[in-house]
């Protein structure tokens, strides 16, 4: 039980941070929760998906390459195609997403179904220090997937002169900032032994980008806050 207390609360405290916010507005519980729900169903759907061809996955030589294509195609791709799937079917004509903020909320719900579903699986098998760990960063950098994809979503909801670019850049961004993550942690736990200097540098790229997720998130919350004002 304390492992799954420690894998969703961090799931809970962003959640709850998220939600209060929307300081002009609040979403209705009932469809957060159905938002929280389709995260949880894209992490299967991708579980799924995953299953038959897992043995059939390539495996390169070169430690790069490797890392490159399990973060982006491994991860990144298929992880974000679903949880976009499940945020669009729930919310595009949904009459609550009314205001430019509603696209990272309920984005973040989305992905932080995802989160906890993942999280769960990975800490009850590896234990507290991942699950301190996952905290710390994946959780977190799910949650900011999820800012970057609802900033772009409510873009193509309130402009839909240019809905196919912004429903472009909500995914592709997404899967950017994703893949990057994954790339950097991948690509820094393979040339550990043989590179150990090297591996502690792409580790101190991965915090700096880990900062500038942060500040990103932060600036396009704010953004969508104040645009939400605007619109009222």
């Amino acid at each position: 039980m304390l492992l799954i207390f420690v894998s969703v609360f961090p799931v809970i405290v962003i959640m709850i941070y998220i939600y209060f916010r929307d300081k002009y507005e609040k979403e209705p519980l009932w469809l957060l929760i159905k938002a929280f729900a389709g995260g949880i169903l894209s992490a299967v759907a991708t579980i799924l998906f995953f299953v038959p061809f897992h043995n059939s996955l390539p495996e390169f030589q070169n430690v790069f390459a490797n890392a490159m294509f399990m973060a982006f195609f491994g991860a990144a791709i298929p992880e974000e195609i679903f949880k976009f799937i499940f945020l669009y079917l729930i919310i595009w004509k949904n009459s609550n997403f009314n205001e430019y903020y509603d696209g990272i909320i309920y984005a973040v719900f989305v992905s932080l179904g995802f989160a906890c579903l993942e999280n769960i699986f990975y800490v009850t098998e590896h234990g507290m220090g991942v699950g301190i760990a996952r905290g710390i960063f994946a959780v977190p950098g799910h949650a900011l997937d999820g800012v970057i994809m609802g900033y772009f979503l409510s873009l193509a909801r309130f402009m839909p002169e240019r809905k196919t670019e912004f429903i472009f850049k909500s995914l592709f961004y997404a899967i950017m900032a994703h893949g990057i993550y994954d790339f950097l942690l991948f690509y820094a736990s393979g040339i550990s032994e043989s590179s150990p200097f090297l591996s502690v540098l792409v580790m101190l790229v991965f915090l700096a980008f880990i900062i500038y997720l942060w500040r990103l998130g932060f600036r396009k919350i704010n953004r969508h806050i104040e645009a939400s004002v605007f619109k009222r």
